[in-house]
């Protein structure tokens, strides 16, 4: 399920509340948002949740506002203003270049409002008692960025980044990049790759599905578990091989099959595992959907 997170809940809240519409056992989100943040949650049920790891690390969009000229404490706009800049506001031309200057692959550094963790302790609490820790750089990659509506002191652009990317960090670089200070205003996730926004639904829709058709017609909302892997390359094993496979067991990998990450299918396009090619010739199984 694809949701449509809504201003002001956490990523947990929001997940418990479709738990509970689709009275799943078993669930899980892919990538939390902040509660300021909205837009893609892609949420797994029972045995999907196998493949949350893997869309934890795909190509995320985001459509982002940034107030220049204004710093907080947590680098959006629920924190506390902590410096403000009256200085002349940076030209169109320079907001472009320093926005084509965060392309490419990058070192960024976590902020403290940021739910990693210190010794067990997530940084956002150690901020919050006003303690500032190291934290390492991370390697991220912004694939794209470009600019939209700038009218001083608000900035729109739209982002096309890696996993572990902190758009907040973006936002402050882009700042001091402009010889300013500014914060995050608003976030909105567009997409989490394969997925794209037009799929989404709102907590409104989902609940007005299951009142006006029940639990079968919210049924119906829910995507195929391997939509999630679209792109990936597939194979199809022969019968035999398919329970090889089904009990644990690598097999032999036909020799026109691609190296590396695949999806296993049984006839009839019957989805059954996710495997890896490996350079010795067989096909592994990594995670298995008993049929």
């Amino acid at each position: 399920m694809l949701l449509d997170k809504p201003l002001g809940l956490t990523s947990n809240q929001a997940l418990q509340r479709v738990k509970r519409l689709f009275q799943a056992r078993k669930a899980g989100h892919t990538g939390s948002l902040d509660p300021l943040a909205t837009g893609m949650l892609p949420i797994c049920f029972g045995a999907a949740t196998k493949l949350c790891g893997y869309l934890l690390v795909a190509r995320k969009t985001y459509s982002v506002v940034a107030h220049l000229g204004v710093a907080t404490q947590t680098g959006d706009a629920e924190g506390q203003v902590v410096e403000e800049d009256t200085g002349p506001a940076p030209t169109e031309a320079r907001v472009a270049a320093a926005l084509g200057a965060l392309q490419g692959d990058l070192e960024q550094i976590p902020p403290m409002y940021s739910a990693l963790k210190r010794d067990g302790v997530p940084l956002y609490r150690l901020a919050r008692r006003g303690i500032e820790v190291p934290r390492a750089p991370r390697r991220i990659t912004v694939y794209s960025i470009q600019c939209g509506p700038y009218h001083w002191p608000k900035l729109q652009f739209t982002v096309s980044c890696s996993k572990g990317t902190y758009v907040r960090t973006l936002v402050t670089d882009l700042a001091a990049a402009l010889g300013t200070v500014g914060h995050v205003s608003e976030l909105r996730r567009l997409s989490v790759e394969p997925f794209a926004e037009q799929q989404l639904r709102t907590l409104n829709e989902l609940e007005q599905c299951l009142r006006d058709g029940g639990i079968e017609a919210l049924d119906r909302e829910l995507l195929p578990v391997d939509s999630a892997l679209a792109g990936w390359a597939r194979v199809v094993p022969d019968d035999e091989a398919v329970q090889r496979l089904l009990h644990g067991r690598k097999v032999l990998a036909d020799p026109s099959w691609p190296r590396g990450p695949v999806t296993v299918y049984a006839e009839p396009a019957k989805f059954l595992a996710i495997g890896d090619v490996t350079d010795e010739g067989y096909l592994e199984p990594r995670r298995v959907f008993l049929p």
